[in-house]
C-alpha cells in the first residue's frame, strides 16, 4: 500500500509499518447503512402518504436526500481513506501508532510504561474476524489503540507487547 506521506515525522523510514485489515472499512460503514435505511424509510412513508393525493412525499424525499448525500460521501471517500490511514510499527523500546489524514497523530508507547493491554471486539468486528488492541499506560495522554487487526495478529501483538513490557519493567 502507498505510504501516506514521505514526512519522516509521522512515518519513520526503515521501519516495518503494518496496516489494519480492510475489513475495518466494512465495520465502519455499518452505521451508514443504518442511516441509508432510515432515509429509504422516510421515502416509503412519503409515498404511502402520497397515496392519499396530498403530495406530502416531497418533504420526506428532501429529508432522505439530506441524509443520503452525506452518507454517500462518507461511504465512498471518507471512511476508506481515514480507516486505512492507521499504521503501527514495533521498535526496540517502544510501539509507534500513527493515524489520520487531515490531522495526523503519532503516539509513541514505551513498552516499559504499559500497564494494561486490552483486546476487544464488538459483535460486528467479531463476525468480520477483526479486533482492537488498546494500550493503557501510566499517563492518560499516551494511551493508544490499533483498530481492525485480524484476530490472530491482535493476539500475537498482545503477546509480544506483554513480553516486551515485562522484560523492560523487570529491572524497576
Amino acid at each position: 500500500m502507498k505510504d501516506l506521506s514521505p514526512d519522516p515525522l509521522f512515518l519513520e523510514a526503515g521501519l516495518d509499518w503494518h496496516t489494519v485489515s480492510p475489513k475495518l472499512i466494512t465495520e465502519r460503514r455499518i452505521p451508514l447503512v443504518v442511516l441509508a435505511t432510515v432515509a429509504l424509510g422516510l421515502v416509503a412513508v412519503g409515498i404511502v402518504l402520497d397515496l392519499n393525493g396530498a403530495a406530502a412525499w416531497w418533504p420526506f424525499a428532501l429529508a432522505a436526500g439530506a441524509i443520503a448525500a452525506p452518507c454517500l460521501l462518507l461511504w465512498f471517500v471518507v471512511v476508506p481513506r481515514t480507516t486505512m490511514s492507521w499504521r503501527y510499527a514495533e521498535r526496540e523500546q517502544d510501539l509507534l501508532v500513527c493515524h489520520g489524514r487531515l490531522s495526523r497523530k503519532l503516539t509513541v508507547v514505551p513498552y516499559g510504561r504499559m500497564q494494561v493491554i486490552q483486546v476487544r471486539s464488538n459483535p460486528v468486528a467479531h463476525r468480520l474476524g477483526i479486533a482492537t488492541v488498546t494500550l493503557v499506560t501510566a499517563s492518560a495522554d499516551t494511551d493508544a489503540e490499533i483498530p481492525g487487526l485480524p484476530v490472530e495478529v491482535a493476539q500475537a501483538l498482545r503477546d509480544r507487547l506483554a513480553a516486551r513490557g515485562e522484560a523492560l519493567t523487570a529491572g524497576l
